[in-house]
């Protein structure tokens, strides 16, 4: 199981905090994205109303190539890649054919991918990007966050980087000390928007 190094769920009525803390971590579980989360805060006062979530991410893992889950051996007039990980064997194949057209890519088995007259080096086959793992990244965390946020707070307010995010839901419109509040929370785990 992975770790947020920081999380807390700050509420002034302590059994809410403690449903809060419940639900975002089953929630975060759920959509696998403990493993990328370093620090969070969540915030919820429903007098106001409002629902505030700020953090920082791990480094998010680097895209994938295809050297990371073939490997590519050239013969004559054709290329046979042995597939070591079939997490990406489907992206792979749909890159295959856009680029090179379905005639030219055959997949005798689960663990063989034979590339026909190619124009390209084994080289440049390796290095052709399969996925990017860090573009539904942002998709996800959003959606988590808004199955996370209280039922009817449907103003919100979206901010991610590459290292931070902040979130912030209301049932009102969302008040211009909002950005005071969400530098706030992120002082509170030792770090600035």
């Amino acid at each position: 199981m992975y770790a947020i190094e920081y999380f807390e769920v700050e509420c002034p009525e302590l059994l809410g905090a403690e449903y809060y803390k419940q639900i975002t971590n089953d929630v975060l579980l759920d959509h696998n994205l403990l493993r990328v989360i370093s620090k969070l805060h969540i915030f919820i006062d429903p007098k106001i109303p409002v629902f505030i979530a700020v953090g920082t991410l791990k480094r998010i893992t680097t895209i994938v190539r295809v050297r990371d889950l073939a490997n590519v051996n050239p013969q004559e007039g054709k290329m046979t890649l042995v597939v070591s990980d079939e997490t990406y064997l489907a992206p792979m194949l749909k890159i295959f054919w856009e680029r090179f057209g379905k005639e030219k890519v055959e997949q005798p088995d689960r663990f063989t991918v034979i590339l026909y007259d190619v124009p390209l080096s084994a080289q440049e086959i390796e290095e052709i990007v399969v996925a990017d793992p860090s573009e539904s990244l942002f998709k996800d965390l959003i959606y988590a966050l808004r199955c996370i946020a209280p039922e009817g707070f449907r103003l919100k307010s979206e901010r991610f980087s590459t290292e931070k995010f902040s979130f912030v839901a209301s049932e009102n419109t969302l008040a211009e000390d909002i950005n005071a509040l969400v530098r706030e929370k992120f002082a509170l785990m030792g770090e600035t928007p």
